[in-house]
């Protein structure tokens, strides 16, 4: 069983940085493969950045174009989305997903965090 906390959400305003931070439980190994997914209110969940297992490969969604960066400390088993640029339309609730498959751009995660709130103000 692999347990995820999200953290770092909050309020920003537009064109200010944010960055999310994901631990996994300590069973987990550099091997799974991580990602962050959001979801707003009414819309389904999309894809925002996945970073495959000790690191090796990273992918991010369309939408991302540049401002979003993921990583992982293999030490800390923690999964970081940096976050710049943020619009309005990036307001959503952030999630944090684990798998030992690699799955960018699909929502077949095994494993998934509670969530975090982040809010853009105009």
């Amino acid at each position: 069983q692999v347990q995820l906390v999200e953290s770092g959400g909050g309020l920003v305003q537009a064109g200010g940085s944010l960055r999310l931070s994901c631990a996994a439980s300590a069973r987990t190994s550099s091997r799974y493969a991580m990602g962050w997914f959001r979801q707003a209110p009414g819309k389904e969940r999309e894809f925002v950045a996945a970073i495959s297992g000790y690191g090796g490969s990273t992918n991010y969604g369309d939408f991302v174009k540049g401002r979003f960066a993921i990583s992982r400390d293999a030490a800390k088993n923690t999964v970081f989305l940096q976050m710049n640029s943020l619009k309005p339309e990036d307001t959503s609730v952030y999630y944090c997903a684990a798998d030992v498959n690699y799955n960018p751009y699909t929502n077949n995660w095994h494993y998934w965090g509670q969530g975090t709130q982040v809010t853009v103000s105009a």
